[in-house]
């Protein structure tokens, strides 16, 4: 679900036991892949067609990232995955995200920058004019 006055999008997740380690928590690059989920159905919802993008010769790739892991998921529990979006600029959009458990205490948190590039090349490149206004970022 998103939420446009806060510009973030709430995304409940299932740990799987492919989620998970040999003890059944889960592996910690795996939050990174929930981060993703939630950032992908974040610009989703927001009418961006990232396959569409592709065709014009647009990518978006992470530029930076980092996170802090506070407790662990395990099997079978239900967590959410959130992703708010924080800043667009000229050629990036930053998210701070992070995976809630059942209470809604914080499991792992971080921050995201996403850059556009060009599909063959992998060079920066200015965010389409219609993705910018999805996001409601201005051009600067």
């Amino acid at each position: 679900m998103i939420d446009h006055a806060q510009a973030s999008l709430r995304l409940p997740i299932r740990v799987y036991i492919e989620d998970t380690d040999a003890g059944g928590i889960v592996f910690y690059a795996n939050y990174l892949k929930y981060f993703e989920r939630a950032r992908t159905e974040f610009v989703r919802a927001r009418g961006i067609a990232l396959r569409a993008g592709m065709a014009d010769n647009v990518n978006y790739v992470v530029h930076s990232l980092d996170a802090k892991y506070f407790k662990p998921a395990k099997l079978d529990d239900e967590i959410v995955a959130i992703a708010t979006l924080k800043q667009v600029g000229r050629t990036y959009f930053d998210f701070e995200q992070r995976i809630e458990g059942k209470d809604e205490s914080v499991l792992v948190s971080g921050n995201v920058r996403i850059a556009c590039v060009h599909l063959d090349s992998g060079k920066p490149r200015r965010l389409p004019t219609e993705v910018q206004a999805a996001l409601g970022g201005n051009q600067q």
